[in-house]
C-alpha cells in the first residue's frame, strides 16, 4: 500500500505531518505538498508552466517534497508518475479548517481528494475545525479519528468515482461523541466588499467578511459539527442533477430561428471599456 499524503495548507503545515504520522502504520507513506498556501484555491491545474519540485526535511521520519503547484498538481504530478510506485490512496489535508458545504467546492484539500478520485484512486479529505477563538490547533484527536477512518475505508473497499469528505470537530478526543455519515450542509458566507486605492489612485478591493456560518440541519456536516461529531460526507465526481433531466427533456429546444427573434431578454447596456494606461 503506497499512501500520498498531500494538502492546501503547504508543506510546512502541522497538519500535514499530523495526517502523515495518523496513516504512516498503514503503508508506505509518500509526501507531495504545496510549497506555499492554496487554501480556497478549488481544483485547479498547472498547464502554462512546468513545475518544480524540491526535497524538504519535515521530521526525522518523513523526506518530503514540495511543488510550486497547487494542491490537484500535486497529486497529478505524484500519479503520472513522479515516485517510482504507483499510488494506491490519497489522503489530504489535516486543514486548518473545516471544509463544510457549499466550501468543498473552494477547497484545495478537497480538490485533492477529488483529482485522485479522477484518477481512479481512492481518496479521503479530513478537515479540523477552527475554533472561533484562535487557539493554536491540536490534531491529536483528528489524527485519532483519521486513522480510524483510513482504516475502515481500505477494509471496505473504498473505490472511485466516491472519495470522503471528513470534518472533525476542534474538541479532545473524550469529548468527540463519534462518528455520523452525513450529506451536504448549507453553508453561510458573509463577505463583503472592501473598495480601496493605492497611492496612486487606483482602485482595489479586498472581499472580507466574518467567518462563515451553517444551518444546523440534522444529517448534514455542519450539523454533525456543530453537535460535536466527526462527519463523514461520501462524494462523487458526477455533478449532473438526474432529477431535473425528466423535466429538461419535455421543454421544447428545436425553435425555429424566426420564432426566437419574439423572445425577449432584458439587459443592461453594456459598459464601454476602456484601454488599459501604457506602461
Amino acid at each position: 500500500m503506497h499512501i500520498l499524503v498531500t494538502n492546501d495548507d503547504g508543506i510546512t503545515s502541522p497538519g500535514l505531518l499530523a495526517l502523515a504520522r495518523a496513516v504512516q502504520n498503514l503503508g508506505k507513506v509518500s509526501i507531495l505538498a504545496p510549497d506555499r498556501n492554496w487554501s480556497a484555491s478549488g481544483h485547479v491545474r498547472t498547464l502554462d508552466r512546468p513545475l518544480r519540485v524540491k526535497k524538504v526535511h519535515l521530521s526525522d521520519a518523513f523526506t518530503a517534497y514540495a511543488s510550486d503547484g497547487a494542491p490537484s498538481d500535486c497529486v497529478a504530478l505524484a500519479t503520472a508518475g513522479f515516485f517510482e510506485e504507483k499510488i494506491d490512496l490519497v489522503v489530504s489535508g489535516i486543514n486548518n479548517s473545516a471544509n463544510l458545504g457549499h466550501d468543498v467546492t473552494y477547497s484545495g484539500t478537497v480538490t485533492a481528494a477529488m483529482e485522485a478520485a479522477i484518477w481512479g484512486i481512492p481518496a479521503l479529505a479530513f478537515s479540523l475545525d477552527t475554533p472561533e477563538n484562535g487557539t493554536l490547533l491540536d490534531y491529536s484527536a483528528a489524527s485519532f479519528y483519521a486513522r480510524i477512518i483510513t482504516t475502515t475505508a481500505l477494509a471496505n473497499h473504498l473505490s472511485p468515482p466516491i472519495f470522503l469528505n471528513v470534518n472533525l470537530p476542534g474538541l479532545p478526543v473524550d469529548q468527540i461523541k463519534g462518528i455520523q455519515i452525513t450529506r451536504m450542509g448549507l453553508r453561510v458566507y458573509h463577505d463583503q466588499l472592501d473598495r480601496r486605492e493605492d497611492p496612486r489612485g487606483k482602485p482595489y478591493y479586498w472581499t472580507i467578511g466574518s467567518l462563515p456560518t451553517g444551518i444546523h440541519e440534522r444529517g448534514t456536516d455542519v450539523g454533525a459539527i456543530a453537535d460535536g461529531y466527526v462527519s463523514v460526507t461520501p462524494l462523487q465526481l458526477d455533478l449532473t442533477a438526474h432529477h431535473v433531466l425528466p423535466e429538461l427533456k419535455t421543454w421544447r429546444w428545436d425553435f425555429p430561428l424566426e420564432a426566437t427573434s419574439a423572445i425577449t431578454v432584458d439587459r443592461e447596456p453594456s459598459p464601454e471599456v476602456s484601454q488599459p494606461e501604457p506602461g
